[in-house]
C-alpha cells in the first residue's frame, strides 16, 4: 500500500543518503502515515482513514464530516 495521506495528499519525498565519504545513494522520506477510525454520524458508521500526522490535526480542526467530504472530492473512495 502506498504511503500517502487520503486528506492532504502527502506522498514520499525522495533524496540522497550521504555517507561519511560523501557517497550518495537514493532514499525515501516517508510521511508519518497512521490509520484512524472515525465515527461518521451522517452515515451512522465508522470510516477508516489513512492520514498523515498533519491530516489528523486537520480532522480535529474541521471535523470528520468536512474531512470525509474533502477526501471524496479528491476522488478517494471512503
Amino acid at each position: 500500500m502506498s504511503a500517502h495521506c487520503m486528506l492532504t495528499g502527502a506522498r514520499p519525498g525522495f533524496g540522497n543518503r550521504i555517507s561519511h565519504s560523501h557517497h550518495r545513494t537514493s532514499r525515501r522520506f516517508d510521511p508519518n502515515i497512521q490509520t484512524r477510525r472515525y465515527w461518521l454520524p451522517g452515515e451512522n458508521r465508522y470510516v477508516r482513514l489513512r492520514l498523515s500526522a498533519k491530516g489528523i490535526k486537520t480532522v480535529d480542526v474541521i471535523g470528520v464530516e468536512a474531512a470525509v467530504a474533502r477526501v471524496r472530492a479528491r476522488g478517494v473512495k471512503v
